[in-house]
């Protein structure tokens, strides 16, 4: 596997129930190394622009309103094939569906609520770790 990096989302249900530090160890115990890593609060603008490939699906609104109710952490992830890596420790989307042990089927309360997002491709995380961070603040 080549080194990759990814870029990864604590969401609000989960910042809100302080599981940011349980949560990056089931990131750190696969494998992957935190680059980059910061504590913000988004406006349902920013999470309209960073969601806006969803802007067309029914949950979109939704989906910002919630991304901007509460603060969420940031982060590169990087590691040996960090993206698939990242997208098996977070599991399935629906938590009734994630695998034990993955951070969803252990701290997701719901489909909506699922405490993570994860990129899904190589082009994708290039994307959202520049919509975040400036490349001076990748240390890894």
């Amino acid at each position: 596997m080549a080194l990759e990096r990814t870029f990864s989302i604590i969401k609000p249900d989960a910042t809100a129930r302080n599981l940011t530090g349980k949560i990056n160890a089931k990131f750190e115990e696969a494998g992957l190394r935190i680059v980059a890593q910061k504590r913000i609060q988004m406006t349902k603008a920013q999470a309209g622009e960073f969601y806006k490939v969803h802007a067309e699906r029914p949950f979109y609104d939704e989906l910002c309103t919630f991304m901007a109710s509460a603060p969420v952490v940031v982060q590169v992830l990087e590691g040996d094939g960090a993206i698939a890596k990242n997208r098996d420790v977070m599991g399935a989307t629906n938590p009734a569906d994630a695998a034990p042990g993955t951070i969803r089927a252990e701290f997701a309360q719901s489909v909506g609520e699922n405490s993570v997002h994860g990129s899904d491709a190589p082009e994708t995380a290039a994307e959202e770790i520049a919509y975040f961070f400036a490349g001076i603040e990748l240390v890894g």
